[in-house]
């Protein structure tokens, strides 16, 4: 209401004027039949008939001009909050939340919109309560009987009313609550509906979303029955309180008490009341579900980023050493690992969530505070470092990646850094674009998923990357990792979508592209996998097992010595 007070006010203004008009309306007939009509003065009826006409024209515009005002107030805060919620969510530092995907698209659409429509209920309000006061005035003027019945009834009706808004703010928040739930579970299963069908699984998950749609049907339904409760309860009121004042206004007529003329007002004021006053009884629960709305809104609006800013700055010439120190967090039990500039280590995690956690935490998806130990980045805490330098430093590609709607292009060189020889260290920038560009595509085996589609690199792909296969998604991904060109490059599993072949290739060609031989480049790789290929073309390997560090040494002599990393890993 503040940013858009412009607007508003003016909107409201307009809203309230055309208000008065229509409650003019009425008092402009009723003075009609006794000044032109009763008398038979036509001269009078001509003047006062123009005077209703401009009334009606005063009437139509004002209600134009400020509706105008009041829908572009709305449309620009639906899309003002569906902006600051979408950057609330999409911001590097993350925010912390216990709401998935599914919930937050929920929250940045459809609650954003209900959030806006307060916009739209205080301008009803306003000329609700204007449309009775002044209808009110003039029953006082009448006789003050009937203006105090709309005075003193007004209020009572909407007082006895607002005993039952709590209930209706409990069932629409519980309503928008399994909505946002079922519209996640429902994110969740298109997303995996390859995989679902792969083991056969359809129907499992079919009928987990049929138990999460029936509660969200239930709590819509119990929604909506305590709002048509509400609105049959304030229809009812508003008209008995209507319907009152017409008949009291009828008695006073056959006893003199008031004029012909001043019982059509009456009668037309009573019957205009109804809607202002019926609006004022349910408006309450309008702004119940907008309040409900809000408070999901405001909740991830609020939320503290989960790692901090960072102020300090790392070294600006080649790839810093990676260090981690007596690592703490899940499965993780006091994890030691030294990468050094330009090395290419693997490592093996014997149990999945080890290399999970691993992953999780050098992604930066895990607060500082949640994890014992230390990452250290160039000597530098890993919280502590400049967020901007640190993702252009270390990109961590995690196993299930999303491709985005556009061309295979697009995602490839999205988060490319620019071509420009000038620019530091230009070790990073050899080679022209399409150079740069076409040995991407070959160490990452997507110049194979070209070669399967006519468009080539103008293949259009689909939401998440539907459109193609897991392999080709996996090798896609791999590709825009790789052109991103990172110093750190952390990669878990780019492998497990494709066959062996292939397999073989990536890894050639990754240590190709990142270590070539005999030269010590500006590249740092890690790769978080139990693929004897990439394993094969690393510098060392590093065992975890039971969350520490149980073993290290080249790939050739792990195999041969060490039982329990052959059994994991040559299979």
């Amino acid at each position: 209401m503040t940013r858009n007070r412009r607007r508003l006010g003016l909107g409201t203004g307009l809203i309230s004027l055309h208000q008065v008009c229509e409650s003019l309306v009425p008092i402009f007939i009723g003075v009609i039949v006794d000044r032109a009509i009763g008398p038979g003065d036509g001269g009078a009826l001509v003047l006062w008939v123009a005077a209703l006409g401009v009334l009606f024209g005063v009437l139509t515009t004002v209600y134009r001009f400020g509706a105008r005002q009041l829908m572009l107030a709305i449309a620009v805060e639906a899309h003002t909050l569906r902006v600051e919620v979408a950057t609330k969510i999409m911001h590097p530092r993350g925010i912390r939340t216990d709401q998935r995907a599914g919930d937050l698209l929920t929250v940045s659409t459809t609650d954003t919109d209900n959030t806006s429509y307060l916009l739209d209920y205080v301008p009803r309000v306003a000329g609700a309560v204007t449309a009775t006061v002044v209808s009110a005035v003039a029953l006082l003027v009448i006789d003050v009987r009937l203006g105090l019945a709309v005075l003193v009834g007004t209020p009572v009706v909407l007082l006895a009313l607002q005993a039952g808004t709590p209930l209706i703010t409990k069932r629409v928040a519980e309503q928008q609550e399994r909505a946002a739930e079922a519209t996640s579970l429902a994110t969740d299963l298109v997303s995996g509906l390859r995989p679902l069908r792969g083991i056969g699984a359809e129907e499992a998950a079919a009928q987990r979303y049929r138990e999460v749609s029936g509660r969200s049907l239930r709590a819509i339904v119990r929604a909506a029955r305590t709002q048509g409760v509400y609105v049959a309860a304030s229809t009812v009121c508003g008209a008995l309180l209507a319907c009152g004042i017409a008949i009291l206004a009828g008695w006073f007529a056959l006893n003199g008490r008031i004029s012909a003329g001043e019982l059509i007002t009456v009668i037309g004021l009573a019957q205009f009341l109804m809607e202002p006053i019926g609006l004022l009884a349910i408006v309450p629960s309008w702004v119940a579900e907008a309040r409900a709305s809000a408070d999901r809104v405001a909740v991830v609006l609020d939320a503290d980023p989960l790692v901090p800013e960072g102020v300090e700055e790392l070294a600006p010439d080649g790839a810093p050493e990676l260090e981690v120190r007596a690592l703490k967090y899940g499965t993780l039990d006091g994890v030691d690992l030294i990468v050094r500039p330009g090395e290419f280590v693997g490592v093996v995690a014997h149990r999945a969530a080890d290399g999970e956690a691993l992953v999780k935490i050098l992604s930066g998806r895990v607060a500082p505070a949640e994890y014992d130990g230390q990452i250290l980045v160039g000597d530098r805490q890993l919280a502590r470092v400049r967020l901007a330098q640190l993702r252009r430093t270390m990109l961590v590609e995690p196993h299930h990646t999303d491709l985005f709607t556009g061309t295979i292009r697009d995602n490839v060189t999205a988060g490319a850094p620019p071509m420009d020889p000038t620019e530091d260290p230009p070790e990073r920038q050899a080679g022209s674009p399409a150079e740069v560009l076409a040995g991407v595509l070959a160490a990452s085996a997507a110049d194979q998923v070209l070669s399967a589609h006519p468009d080539g690199l103008e293949h259009l792909v689909t939401e998440r990357g539907a459109s193609l296969s897991g392999g080709q998604r996996q090798r896609v991904a791999l590709a825009r990792a790789l052109m991103a060109r990172p110093p750190i490059l952390v990669l878990h599993d780019p492998t497990t979508a494709v066959d062996a072949v292939t397999e073989h290739a990536i890894a050639q060609g990754v240590r190709a592209l990142r270590h070539p031989p005999d030269e010590t480049g500006p590249f740092t790789t890690v790769v978080i996998t139990s693929s004897p290929a990439m394993l094969a073309v690393t510098d060392r390997v590093v065992v975890i097992d039971d969350g520490r560090v149980v073993a290290e040494g080249a790939h050739a002599e792990l195999a041969a010595t060490d039982r329990n990393y052959n059994r994991a890993v040559l299979r």
